[in-house]
């Protein structure tokens, strides 16, 4: 077959791609949001966690370590033991057999820990007969390091879909939790105020302070400099009182008074008042040199705190070591420190003459998230330190004993059984969530969350949430307003209503905290880039106003003259993927500075990068995303989106869409989706931009409380508390976020046809009409399932409990016969309150040995009742065998109960608005449409007018739409301009193209009479959630029932059966009615009453003697004058621990 000329033309590729089209700028903006789910391929949602916890695994523990991989005897240098690596390996738990690899839902179901050991190859000295020889161990075990699911070092880490099935995970669990002792624990963020940098405030004097908190690697300490009375001082915890600056800057080698006025700069105002002052301080104390000062220093260091370390004394200690820990002294060259200590001091002074020079403690660029990776790198420290010293103690005390010629080994003093305390300590930490950290001065409580398991969307909640630094009981509103720094990095909706409102906040949904990185190429950088170093610089030259300060993490580098060209330089090898992703830089034109940052905890985001209002990403390259030719990392790679963090968003111009970056013409980024700067949560919300802010939250705390699916692995999970959806459905009217996180492949509601209509006047205040024909066909019917365990207890005589077949004649057969033959009761029996669910025998002497088998007397019945609500009818669901942590046999069981919606339940739209369900009708008599289609709920329309959720007005046009049109609709936070929301007019125009009206109202006839209703009625289907609050639940009433020993009043709470309390006010109004029988009766007769002797003559309250058969006073010793009278039991009571407390009430009778 041949070609010719022509056809050769044809297949040249310039006919099929139209060229032009590919390099022209993205018109519709739809396209760039390939970029999203791209994006949280690689980053985002759970995987600041991952890589934290990656990092730590990879390189932190290597680096604790190294920095303390020998340890030598005190006694004898010559005898150690030197770590020279370290690594962490594969899940698995020792059995008989050997190591056995373990995998997540083997741990939850036999509630182990998963964990993995870590692995040290050590080389050390070990003798006997005073022989030392040196030998080399490898892969010795010296703890069990908690493994974070999806981690790398996890056995789920790179699995597809069919190989997790079979590891029984499910696909689209997100991981970045623990499993401890069987439940799941989340190591909330932490949030900070970031270390190393000066900041400054004011206190409640307002005397203007700088502090820094400096951390390295080996200390940490908190530096303070405050203005007093125009005086400035230093604060230092290892001083006793504050200390004036100037005599510590000439302790540091400062001497010349000149130099130190230099160092803070010309300000002609107050340089000289100031100068002044200082001269004034120096000469009262009599210190002129630096000798004279670091006496006058060395009176004031506290006692207690650590003897002279070294031959210069302590003060020189604490001024090298402590005092701006993080800024290094070389060779003994303090000239560092004493220039941070002159920008501390200028800051201050500017401060005084402008307040809007004092930074700002809620701004988030002030903030640091402090990840899993980095806490548990903190207490691992902790703990290997402790081990070490352990074991250098342990070989002290062995070379100290006389006869040195025992085998000495010093590898053994690691190992061994006791001393496991690294993974006692770190399993501990994580399943109590209270870290006591003493080495770093580290006390704090609820670090950790078991992770709600009561929807999939409040398990994803709790991962990306943010624990506040402080406790929520301070009444201020500064750390609780929302910062116009959280846009698009945190979420403005979801956070808690209540106490900790705007404390606890959640991560937006494209952000991503960083990592650590290696600092020292980064500074030779730097200085290549033309920054001046600081030694070579005078003090004079420090604050010139035509260069800059370059500041790299908090440390001053040195300075330049043209900031604009350096930042810029930094900006462009970033870019070219020369430097970190993740470095930052940022301008500060009012304090003349250049800020460097690469270290950890920085919340940053992903923007287009655009070059004079035109956009990088042209059409082509998302069309080679979408065919999979290209991943988002290339996008980085090649300079055409780029991490911004909070303090760099301030030096960048951002477009919210590419028109308006045309119009602009000078933005430098453009945003990638507008509705990203939302959460995972309040992702799921429709059209959330057209309701009322408040109603929105509202929502987040709702949804995460919603039934539905929480995985797909959830009917062979053993969770102590489980509700489920028997038939959950995907929202008709879906958002890009519900895509995004398997939101719609794990559901939590059902789409129910709702009329807006008042009915039968049992829809008040937000109460819902429910149809009984849907709820008959299954709407809303939820499964609740509880766990029950029994063990089988090993005794230290070697007894064991024993299971007997159950008695199917005689008394108790009854009770039993839920039971298999085995004793213990089988699935799919209806289990019912006061059945015995096991069998159980125990032994009656567990103490003394056995030396014969036991015999049928020697044991006595156990048998365990099952305790539940009267009235309900469960089922057991399965039943499983494993072992304990003892290796006790352990028996679990799962109950079901099936509940149909009833009077009571709480529902909720997608909106914020929650109501009950307020009665339930027949179908006959409710209302129907034309079309013969009758609602499932009808709701008030008094739900609207004041609480503005006009998003639930169009999500019910918009689920309409598409269930006549067969597609869903989409209805994403500011998605109209970008196609990811559905536009009213268009929705209206698919209504009337379907035969409805283009307003979703509808002609309904009456259910009862059959007439047309008077108004049209607006109806269509809404995504509605069950919520867990059920009334069953809650219910609570009682007659008669327990009492409290002591005040033997009726015990308090629905579990105990407890009465409903009359208390104070409930009191004040009884009086206030002056209903004095009613209030006798309650506050005594139905509570506690009790009769009582009571003396006339004394007073006092007497007993009645059963004996004599007469009452006697016990003071007067008689039974003449006394008198039977009713009180209260509790206020016999008080009376008589008054009198033990030697105050004497008495009681005046008179007669009635």
């Amino acid at each position: 077959m041949a070609f010719d000329h022509g056809d050769l033309d044809l297949m040249n590729d310039d006919n099929f791609v139209d060229k032009e089209k590919l390099t022209a700028p993205i018109k519709s903006t739809a396209d760039k949001f390939q970029l999203v789910p791209e994006f949280l391929k690689v980053r985002g949602l759970v995987r600041q966690h991952l890589d934290s916890f990656n990092y730590f695994i990879n390189v932190g523990i290597k680096k604790i370590v190294r920095a303390n991989s020998r340890i030598t005897s005190t006694l004898d240098p010559s005898i150690y033991l030197w770590f020279k690596d370290v690594y962490v390996g594969e899940p698995s738990i020792l059995n008989v057999s050997g190591a056995e690899i373990i995998n997540p839902h083997m741990c939850r179901l036999a509630d182990m820990t998963y964990a993995a050991p870590i692995y040290v190859n050590i080389e050390y000295v070990h003798g006997s007969h005073g022989q030392k020889t040196k030998s080399a161990k490898d892969k010795v075990v010296i703890g069990k390091m908690p493994i974070m699911l999806r981690s790398c070092r996890c056995v789920l880490h790179g699995k597809d879909e069919e190989e997790l099935a079979r590891l029984g995970e499910c696909p689209l669990d997100p991981g970045g939790y623990f499993v401890i002792k069987g439940t799941e624990k989340v190591l909330l963020i932490q949030e900070q105020l970031s270390k190393n940098r000066i900041i400054i405030d004011s206190d409640k004097k307002g005397n203007i302070n700088a502090s820094v908190t400096s951390s390295s690697e080996t200390t940490k300490s908190k530096t303070v400099i405050q203005m007093e009375k125009e005086k400035i001082y230093l604060f230092l915890h290892q001083f006793v009182k504050k200390i004036p600056i100037v005599i510590v800057l000439k302790a540091m080698g400062m001497e010349s008074d000149q130099e130190i006025a230099q160092m803070v700069g010309r300000i002609p105002v107050l340089v000289h008042h100031y100068y002044l002052l200082w001269r004034q301080e120096c000469i009262s104390e009599g210190v002129n040199t630096r000798q004279q000062a670091l006496d006058y220093l060395e009176t004031k260091v506290k006692k207690s705190s650590y003897g002279p370390p070294d031959k210069d004394g302590r003060a020189l200690y604490i001024l090298r070591e402590l005092f701006l820990a993080h800024v290094p002294v070389r060779d003994n060259n303090y000239r560092q420190k004493c220039f941070y200590v002159g920008v501390m001091l200028r800051r201050m002074i500017e401060a005084m003459l402008n307040k809007d020079a004092m930074d700002d403690k809620d701004y988030v660029g002030n903030k640091r998230l402090e990840l899993s990776g980095q806490l548990i790198s903190l207490l691992f420290e902790d703990l290997f330190k402790t081990m070490t010293n352990e074991a250098i103690k342990k070989v002290d005390a062995i070379l100290q004993k006389p006869n040195r010629a025992s085998r000495f080994d010093f590898s053994q003093c690691l190992t061994g059984e006791k001393n496991h305390n690294i993974s006692f300590g770190l399993e501990r930490t994580l399943s109590t969530g209270n870290f006591d950290i003493k080495r770093f001065r580290m006390h704090r409580k609820g670090m950790t969350q078991v992770l709600t398991r009561l929807s999939f969307i409040g398990s994803l909640g709790s991962i990306t949430k943010i624990s506040p630094q402080f406790e929520n009981s301070r009444k201020v509103s500064g750390p609780r307003s929302l910062q116009p720094s959280q846009w698009g990095m945190l979420c403005p909706c979801d956070t808690p209503e209540g106490e900790s409102c705007g404390l606890v906040k959640n991560l937006a949904l494209l952000t991503h905290v960083t990592t650590d990185q290696e600092e020292r190429p980064l500074v030779a950088m730097c200085y290549k880039l033309g920054v001046t170093d600081l030694e070579v610089l005078s003090a004079e030259e420090l604050h010139t106003p035509d260069s800059f300060l370059v500041i790299f993490n908090g440390l001053i580098l040195g300075k330049h003259r043209r900031p604009q060209y350096f930042a810029n330089s930094i900006r462009r090898l970033r870019r070219a993927g020369k430097i970190g992703e993740f470095v930052s830089v940022f301008i500060n034109e009012k304090q003349h500075c250049v800020y460097v940052a690469s270290d950890g905890g920085r919340v940053c985001r992903p923007l287009v990068i655009a070059d004079n209002g035109v956009s990088r990403v042209k059409q082509h390259h998302m069309k080679e995303l979408q065919d999979g030719v290209r991943t988002f990392d290339d996008f980085i790679r090649e300079g055409l989106i780029e991490y911004l963090d909070v303090n760099e968003e301030n030096n960048a111009l951002i477009a919210l869409y590419e028109t308006d970056a045309m119009k602009m013409k000078d933005a430098t980024h453009i945003e990638i989706e507008p509705f990203t700067i939302l959460g995972v949560v309040a992702g799921l919300i429709p059209y959330p931009h057209h309701n009322q802010s408040p109603r929105n939250t509202y929502q987040c705390a709702m949804g995460k409380q919603a039934m539905g699916n929480i995985a797909y692995n959830q009917l062979n999970r053993m969770d102590s508390l489980l509700y489920l959806l028997v038939y959950p459905q995907r929202p008709l009217l879906t958002t890009r976020t519900i895509e995004l996180v398997g939101y719609d492949k794990l559901g939590a509601g059902q789409n129910a046809t709702v009329a807006v209509m008042s009915n039968t006047g049992y829809d008040i205040e937000d109460a819902i009409v429910m149809n009984k024909a849907s709820l008959d066909r299954g709407l809303f019917r939820c499964s609740v399932t509880k766990k029950l365990v029994a063990t089988c207890q090993k005794y230290g005589n070697d007894a064991v409990d024993r299971i007997l077949r159950p008695q199917r004649t005689g008394p108790d057969a009854e009770k039993m016969q839920i039971l298999d033959d085995d004793g213990i009761a089988a699935p799919g029996e209806i289990i019912r309150p006061n059945d015995v669910y096991i069998n159980k025998q125990i032994p009656v002497n567990t103490r003394d040995n056995i030396t014969s088998p036991l015999t049928d007397s020697q044991y006595r019945p156990a048998r365990e009742y099952y305790k539940g609500p009267e009235g309900e009818t469960q089922v057991v669901e399965r039943v499983a065998f494993c072992s304990d942590k003892n290796s006790n046999l352990c028996i679990k069981y799962k109950i079901r109960h099936t509940r149909r919606p009833e009077l009571g339940d709480k529902f909720s739209s997608r909106h914020g608005q929650k109501g009950v369900c307020g009665t339930i009708v027949q179908q006959e008599d409710f209302p129907f449409s034309e079309r013969g289609i009758c609602p499932d709920l009808i709701m008030n329309p008094h739900g609207f007018p004041s609480r503005m959720t006009v998003g639930k007005m169009i999500e019910l046009l918009g689920s309409k739409a598409g269930v006549s049109s067969g597609r869903f609709h989409y209805g994403s936070a500011f998605g109209e301009e970008s196609g990811h929301a559905d536009k009213v007019e268009d929705i209206c125009k698919t209504l009337v193209k379907h035969g409805y009206s283009y307003s979703g109202k509808e002609l309904l006839y009456s259910g009862l009479s059959g007439e047309p209703l008077q108004a049209y009625i607006f109806m269509g289907p809404m995504y509605y959630q069950k919520l867990k609050h059920m009334v069953m639940d809650k219910m609570h009433a009682r007659g008669s029932g327990p009492r409290v020993t002591m005040t033997r009043q009726p015990t308090e709470g629905r579990s105990k059966n407890g009465g409903l309390r009359v208390g104070e006010m409930e009191r004040d109004c009884l009086i206030a009615y002056g209903a004095s029988n009613l209030l006798i009766e309650r506050l005594m007769l139905s509570s506690d009453p009790s009769e009582v002797q009571v003396c006339r003559a004394c007073g006092l309250i007497g007993y009645y003697d059963y004996k004599l058969k007469k009452a006697v006073c016990s003071t007067c010793k008689n039974g003449d004058s006394i008198a039977t009278m009713k009180l209260p039991y509790a206020c016999k009571l008080t009376f008589q621990e008054l009198q033990s407390m030697n105050v004497v009430p008495r009681l005046v009778l008179s007669e009635m």
